[in-house]
């Protein structure tokens, strides 16, 4: 949707007087209420550790593309679509679509999965490498670190 230019005008005029009630990527001035989120690494490495548990099982327990939960293809529900279609009842074709939305969508959870996993696996690395660049640098300072040099760690 598409904001009209006078009220985007109206919109920054009330920011800059500082009307606005919004505040985007921002934390709230010194001594506002405590954020509402807070994330700590082991918290990343404990969902992603869960998430790709759970990529193994789905993976592992899911009747992808409908060949039977032992694999062997026997009670497989696309051998069952292929004789009811063989028989002429339309339920064969309606089967054979549910087993191709299901296989679709069990797919597109296991990437969903992979992503989580992996994308919180690399930020706690990520995190930690920072962690411990921060703790040389100042701990290689001799006397107080000034607040600019902390200011700078928080852009």
């Amino acid at each position: 949707m598409r904001m009209a230019w006078e009220e985007w005008e109206r919109a920054k005029e009330a920011a800059a007087r500082g009307e606005t009630g919004m505040r985007l990527n921002e934390a709230g001035p010194a001594g506002a209420a405590a954020p509402d989120l807070v994330v700590h690494q082991d918290d990343l490495g404990a969902v992603g550790h869960e998430a790709f548990v759970l990529h193994g099982e789905l993976k592992k327990r899911a009747d992808i593309a409908g060949t039977g939960a032992d694999r062997s293809g026997s009670g497989s529900t696309m051998q069952a679509a292929a004789a009811l279609k063989g028989h002429n009842f339309e339920l064969g074709a309606e089967l054979e679509t549910t087993v191709e939305v299901w296989t679709s969508q069990v797919k597109h959870v296991l990437q969903a999965c992979a992503h989580i996993s992996n994308h919180l696996d690399f930020s706690k690395k990520l995190h930690a490498h920072d962690d411990a660049e921060i703790a040389t640098e100042i701990g290689g300072r001799a006397g107080p670190v000034s607040v600019s040099a902390l200011n700078d760690y928080f852009r």
